[in-house]
């Protein structure tokens, strides 16, 4: 029933072409210098031909390749400004549209999961999809009692190909790493594997949702689409519009990336301490920004949040360490942050560091929350990854050193991915206001701070 390439072979076939076709460009490319044209010109069209392959192969597979590209994507602001302008545009792709699948074998599916009756279920049901996504596509459609809801259709076969695709990326790790200096490819692929089955299972995406919407159900900044239906492969959630995160980092103006980057810094801070659980895919896909309700304060646009398939359970919220390391290192408090390392398992039992020069490595990355607002910008990002990537560097030294609990592996992606998509947007955030309203222990127990008033600027 399904037109996604499954057979693993195949799959396997097109990721490896990926590696041997940018190798392949490389010597295609010396060539043409031998040729006379220069080699900014020749790089430059070596670089577009790779990322227009790059988008076509892991559009094509869907899947585990897809998601990959996704989660590259938002990590695009760390490259140099002369690799990442041909690459941006191909990866910023993946985040809202992919080759679609046929109208039939989207049929077939609900045919299968909701019923022979499907169509009486909805009033409208659009073949043509609105969105496609690392394991399925959305359709727009009107429900029976008239709401517009987005459906969601997992693709058939979308387990065995994202499985398939992750170990086979993993051997090609080394060679995309260079796309992103700085950051490890291996350990991301292999947390996203771990991930799959979490993912593909929509109840548990239902039940992520539903909670995220009755908790904002009342707040004036974030809204969080009801769900309507929930079956195996199919999930019916309310429709949202609104203006695409992508297109606010493309064409927004200065007032609505702000607010955006405001909105999407509570979110990922308020939301485990809300609900227990941390939205744990912050590409730009999964937000709209949203016009203000009525009776709102002018220009009061709120966020949208969609895809609840990968979460982190935190019933606590964030960790209490994450706060109280950040507050001390702000402090200058050298030898406090790094015992706390320590007894967390960041600074491994066998490895002893300077904690002045541990406190040297953080602070510049903290650097947005020393000050009341910070613009982020995509030269910031760069200057952060070359000073940990260059090997010459201390902080390269120092950060090798350094251990990532496996409990703290989705929270460091996922803030990071929101670093990344704050500095695409060029936003000016007030990022400590969130962290002392929702990060347990950034303000020492004798403080009481006031609230971020839900729906403020």
């Amino acid at each position: 029933m399904s037109d996604l390439p499954r057979k693993a072979v195949t799959r396997t076939a097109k990721l490896a072409a990926l590696p041997l076709g940018f190798a392949g460009r490389a010597t295609w490319g010396l060539g043409k210098r031998i040729g006379g044209r220069s080699a900014e010109l020749v790089a430059r069209e070596v670089q577009q031909r790779t990322a227009d392959q790059l988008f076509k192969t892991l559009g094509e597979l869907k899947g585990g390749a897809m998601k990959l590209g996704q989660a590259l994507s938002v990590f695009e602001s760390a490259l140099p400004e002369e690799v990442a302008g041909p690459y941006r545009a191909a990866l910023t792709k993946l985040q809202e549209a992919a080759p679609p699948l046929p109208a039939h074998t989207v049929h077939g599916v609900l045919a299968e999961r909701i019923g022979e009756d499907w169509r009486e279920y909805f009033l409208e049901f659009e073949d043509k999809p609105s969105a496609a996504a690392s394991i399925g596509q959305v359709h727009r459609g009107v429900w029976h009692d008239g709401r517009e809801v987005a459906v969601k259709v997992q693709y058939p076969g979308a387990g065995e190909a994202l499985l398939s695709d992750l170990t086979q990326l993993s051997r090609f790790a080394r060679l995309l790493g260079p796309l992103i200096p700085g950051m490890d490819i291996k350990p991301l692929i292999k947390e996203m594997r771990d991930r799959v089955s979490e993912e593909l299972d929509y109840e548990l995406e239902a039940q992520a949702q539903r909670v995220h919407a009755a908790e904002f159900a009342d707040d004036p900044a974030v809204v969080i689409p009801g769900v309507v239906h929930q079956s195996d492969q199919v999930l019916v959630t309310e429709w949202m519009d609104g203006i695409p995160l992508a297109d606010v980092i493309a064409d927004g103006t200065a007032e609505q990336r702000d607010r955006a980057g405001q909105l999407l810094a509570r979110f990922l801070f308020s939301g485990p301490a809300r609900t227990g659980l941390l939205h744990a895919d912050p590409h730009p896909g999964n937000f709209r920004l949203l016009p203000e309700e009525e009776g709102a304060s002018a220009g009061a646009w709120r966020l949208g949040v969609l895809d609840f398939g990968t979460v982190d359970r935190l019933p606590g919220g964030l960790p209490e360490t994450i706060g109280e390391s950040l507050r001390m290192t702000l402090e200058g408090n050298a030898a406090a942050v790094y015992g706390l390392l320590r007894e967390e398992g960041f600074v491994k039992e066998s490895i002893e560091l300077e904690p002045d020069e541990v406190l040297d490595y953080l602070l510049p990355i903290i650097e947005p929350a020393q000050v009341e607002e910070f613009t982020f910008s995509r030269g910031w990002l760069r200057d952060q990854a070359a000073r940990i990537a260059d090997p010459r560097s201390p902080a390269h030294q120092l950060g090798r050193q350094l251990n990532l609990p496996p409990s703290y592996l989705l929270i460091h992606r996922v803030t990071l991915s929101t670093i990344g998509v704050l500095c695409q947007l060029g936003a000016a955030v007030r990022l400590r206001e969130e962290l002392e309203a929702w990060l347990p222990g950034f303000v020492a127990e004798t403080e009481e701070p006031e609230p971020v008033a839900e729906g403020g600027a």
